[in-house]
């Protein structure tokens, strides 16, 4: 195997999680990985990465944090939240659950995926996975502008109630689209920055219309 001693692992490539690499002398700490962790321990860690990154969502700054550590677990848990309280009826009717709740799917994960595809075409820096994290956790001021609305819309739905739910879904597109732009803005070239916005806008746009028209059946 001559050539292999000449072989070295870079320091700066970002290594993602607690998985530790043992180089030359080593303690039995250094040894430990998340392969030996309890079960709780592992899921306790990951509902506290979630948590973090929410908490990036609704205080919005240009950071690396949801780019470094990317998952998909929250847009997931964000996605079928949102799909839940749209689909307008029971879960067990035919006309009402599945319909409703497959097209929620389908446009938020598409979408993110043709907004994604777009910002690498025009020369983004980041990942596949890494926008569909940013663009994912962004549904989350919407995903509360829905669960507003369906507390609003309990006490009627006239006039007054129409106002209120336009007011908290407009505010809360305007923070998805700048939460969402935070992140994702320094990966593009400064003079693409326009195209990667504007469906960025269409895409949480289609959303908010979603939401500010539904009606409980």
């Amino acid at each position: 195997f001559a050539g292999l001693a000449d072989v070295s692992i870079a320091e700066d490539i970002p290594v993602e999680g607690e998985i530790t690499v043992p180089v030359g002398s080593h303690s039995p700490d250094e040894d430990y990985s998340t392969l030996d962790e309890p079960v709780k321990d592992t899921i306790m860690r990951d509902l506290k990465a979630v948590g973090k990154k929410f908490v990036h969502v609704m205080y919005p700054k240009k950071s690396s944090a949801l780019l470094r550590d990317w998952d998909l677990w929250g847009p997931l848990v964000l996605c079928v939240s949102l799909a839940l309280m749209l689909q307008g009826g029971s879960a067990d009717s035919k006309e009402d659950g599945g319909p409703q709740f497959a097209e929620v799917f389908v446009i938020i994960w598409f979408g993110a995926v043709v907004i994604t595809l777009n910002s690498k075409l025009l020369g983004g820096t980041i990942s596949f996975f890494q926008s569909l994290c940013v663009l994912g956790y962004c549904v989350l001021p919407l995903t509360v502008a829905m669960l507003v609305c369906r507390l609003v819309l309990l006490a009627g739905s006239g006039t007054v109630s129409f106002i209120i739910r336009l007011i908290v879904v407009v505010a809360m597109f305007g923070w998805s689209t700048l939460a969402s732009t935070a992140f994702l803005a320094d990966s593009q070239p400064p003079n693409r920055k326009a195209l990667v916005v504007y469906p960025i806008f269409l895409f949480y746009f289609v959303i908010s219309w979603m939401i500010l028209t539904f009606t409980p059946q």
